[in-house]
């Protein structure tokens, strides 16, 4: 039977729109998102194997374009659609952080962080600038790979942060591994660069190490 032939309460578009989309199950959310279905199942049958296919909704919506276009019932418009909708969840998580202070909203942070990096497969060392008010002024990626001490150049963040008239900043890299506690190494570049860019009065309010389902915050540990 077709969602159209189901009660109204039960048809996952009718029932976000009168109960919100945080009522919806993964899969109920994943059938809005396909719109319909294939020869002999529904939007949210399909939506259903594609969880189960995939081993659930993060894997899914973090699948190349070659395996997720290989799934049937999908293709190269609902990738294209799909990168659409996470880059518009990632700005406007964005535009959030910017409207206020950074330190003032922790969970915003690592929420915007971790939907920035979670998903890499490589190491990457990120900056968020701030100015003097802790308002975001931008997010840039700047060094991708193995990252040690020997990788990460403070010179060159003290260069940019210059360049964006940044009064501080919060240091944020991804363990790809998916664990989040910090490495030794991890603290050297830590204090390498509160030592470099505090010749230009530029403080490091925080660093944040972003793991598969975790957040380590140097703030926290007291080691800022």
């Amino acid at each position: 039977m077709g969602i159209n032939h189901w009660p109204e309460g039960e048809r996952p578009r009718e029932k976000l729109l009168t109960m919100g989309a945080a009522t919806l199950s993964d899969a109920e959310l994943l059938a809005i998102f396909l719109r319909v279905g294939v020869q002999g199942r529904s939007a949210v049958d399909l939506a259903r194997d594609l969880l189960a296919s995939f081993g659930g909704l993060r894997p899914l919506l973090e699948a190349d374009q070659d395996a997720f276009c290989a799934a049937r019932g999908l293709g190269s418009a609902k990738f294209a659609q799909l990168q659409a909708t996470l880059e518009l969840s990632r700005r406007h998580l964005a535009s959030q952080l910017a409207r206020g202070n950074a330190l003032t909203s922790p969970a915003l942070v690592r929420h915007y962080l971790t939907s920035q990096m979670r998903h890499l497969g490589h190491e990457e060392f990120a900056v968020l600038f701030l100015d003097t008010q802790h308002r975001i002024i931008r997010y840039e990626s700047l060094f991708r790979g193995t990252l040690d001490s020997a990788s990460v150049y403070p010179r060159e963040v003290a260069k940019r942060a210059l360049e964006l008239g940044a009064g501080a900043m919060i240091l944020a890299h991804n363990h790809p591994s998916g664990v989040a506690e910090p490495s030794d190494a991890d603290r050297r570049i830590t204090e390498r660069l509160k030592e470099a860019l505090g010749l230009f009065d530029i403080r490091v309010l925080d660093h944040f190490v972003v793991g598969d389902g975790d957040v380590v915050s140097f703030a926290e540990r007291g080691w800022i």
